[in-house]
């Protein structure tokens, strides 16, 4: 799709589109709150992918930009799947001079593991050193 504009920045972002992705269609995290979807995106590097400047695509990346990266929230919509958006996006940030330096990039997924192996992400190194709370609904307290 060569008409796909990738852009980068909360301010850029369609929040609402955002939050009504992850709120509805996400398995991850369904009926979580616009404002926590919104306090997310502040401690975040923002990535978009806009097609006549509807978004289309989302992700982030928690990050102190000098030694980890965590990519969440990753999403296309389902009908501009498979025409290349998560490759236009991965891409977009593997150039960017901060990622190049990082030690760790660290990511979560039930499905697109195929995906993110054509950009380097392996199985983890030592399994066991690495520990986790796991509370999935956890946004959904009030």
């Amino acid at each position: 799709m060569d008409n796909i504009k990738i852009k980068t920045g909360k301010e850029n972002m369609d929040i609402k589109e955002i939050h009504r992705f992850l709120s509805n269609e996400s398995y991850w995290a369904k009926g979580i709150s616009f404002d926590l979807v919104n306090n997310s995106l502040e401690n975040s590097f923002c990535i978009g992918a806009f097609v006549n400047d509807k978004q289309v695509g989302f992700g982030r990346i928690i990050t102190d930009y000098h030694t980890f990266g965590w990519f969440a929230d990753f999403f296309v919509l389902s009908e501009f799947r498979g025409q290349g958006v998560s490759k236009k996006m991965i891409s977009h940030i593997s150039n960017q001079e901060w990622i190049k330096n990082l030690r760790r990039i660290m990511l979560n997924t039930s499905d697109a593991h195929g995906l993110y192996q054509q950009f380097g992400f392996k199985e983890l190194t030592n399994p066991t050193f690495i520990l986790e709370i796991y509370r999935p609904d956890v946004h959904l307290r009030p």
